[in-house]
């Protein structure tokens, strides 16, 4: 009886053996861990919530896909200011920005606009710093005035465990009365020097509190009439090849790792938006300045590309264009009544699922590479690992 269940169990084994050797391995699929884990890192949303708890859709998007950022905001546009953000208080903020950084292992960028006067979401009525504008320290022209400034805006995002911050404004104010850069006094000065100037000061100051920079809006938004978040920004009349001065400088002095796209269109450059345009981005952006580092996108949710195409569309071309990181503010301005053209952008706590997705589909399809996103996280991971 020994012997038969001996011989028995060899059997067993030699075959469990042999099946082991015969069976082709597991093909690699395009939804794995590995993969998903690189595009996740190429996506940036936009969130409701003052606190935050294991049960809220943002927990998912971080643990199951692996958003590389979120952006705060102190108001929700699509609710019309009903609905509550991100801040209340430093207090509150403190404590937001530490969950955030302990969901998982891989650093987040906790990005927002801390521009000072009229952008600002840590706002002084929640018991923030009160800052001037850009355009008021350009007015000052003083180099000690402007360290003093900008080390302030800075020292308090560090303090409220923020680690990037959408600036400097390097565009040029050649339109003051432009209603998104010159009439809001986001633009240091209409002057090339007087831009560097201020704009590199802004850059050293985060820097030397551990804040990451994107200065902003490429290849230049200053000569623009309309606002790109409410509708088409069409500067090809406008636009002059000076207001690429100040990005090619801080690209060849090697001021910034990052740079954040626009969306206006200028026919000068390309027949797409330049945050869409394989010209701009590729071309001018990648091969003619050299920039090899990481691009992240305006919000996609701004009109100026919401209104002309949809979210798969949008994604595929920035992407194919040569951006690396996606912003997604969930935060869209509502349609006007008398605009029927308008598409309708509610908040969506799945948009990062939708985003991830979407692109995981593009690499299935053969529409983007593999090496195309691997680049990317390159870039990401390049930055991240400074933090």
């Amino acid at each position: 009886m020994q012997k038969k269940r001996s011989i028995s169990v060899l059997l067993t084994i030699f075959v469990m053996a042999l099946s082991a050797c015969t069976t082709k391995p597991k093909k690699k699929t395009l939804g794995n861990d590995g993969l998903k884990r690189k595009i996740g890192q190429m996506i940036m949303i936009g969130f409701r919530g003052t606190a935050l708890n294991p049960k809220d859709p943002l927990y998912q998007m971080m643990d199951e896909y692996h958003i590389g950022g979120v952006v705060l905001y102190s108001k929700d546009l699509p609710s019309k200011f009903t609905q509550k953000r991100n801040v209340e208080s430093p207090q509150q903020l403190k404590k937001l920005t530490a969950v955030l950084h302990g969901i998982n292992d891989t650093p987040l960028f906790i990005g927002i606009d801390e521009e000072g006067g009229n952008v600002k979401r840590l706002e002084s009525v929640d018991g923030f710093t009160d800052d001037i504008s850009h355009q008021h320290i350009g007015n000052i022209n003083n180099a000690d005035t402007t360290k003093i400034w900008a080390t302030q805006l800075a020292k308090e995002l560090a303090d409220m465990g923020i680690n990037m911050n959408f600036g400097p404004v390097l565009d040029l104010n050649v339109n003051p009365e432009n209603p998104i850069i010159g009439g809001r006094e986001r633009s240091f000065s209409h002057d090339v020097d007087t831009v560097l100037k201020h704009g590199k000061i802004f850059v050293e100051a985060h820097q030397q509190q551990g804040i990451i920079t994107v200065p902003k809006h490429f290849p230049g938004h200053g000569s623009s009439q309309n606002d790109s978040h409410k509708g088409l920004a069409d500067v090809s009349k406008t636009w002059t090849p000076q207001e690429l001065i100040p990005f090619e400088h801080f690209i060849k002095e090697g001021l910034t790792e990052v740079l954040m796209t626009c969306h206006v269109y200028n026919e000068n450059l390309d027949t797409l938006p330049a945050t869409l345009s394989p010209k701009t981005i590729g071309g001018l952006l990648r091969e003619d300045y050299g920039f090899d580092g990481l691009i992240i996108s305006d919000d996609m949710h701004m009109r100026a590309i919401s209104n002309f195409y949809d979210l798969e569309t949008s994604i595929e071309k920035a992407i194919t264009a040569g951006v690396d990181m996606l912003l997604f503010s969930n935060n869209a301005y509502p349609c006007p009544e008398n605009e029927p053209d308008c598409v309708k952008l509610p908040y969506n706590p799945n948009i990062a699922k939708e985003a991830v997705e979407h692109i995981l589909k593009l690499v299935e399809e053969g529409k983007v590479t593999e090496a195309r996103i691997n680049k990317s996280y390159e870039r990401i991971m390049k930055v991240k690992s400074k933090l």
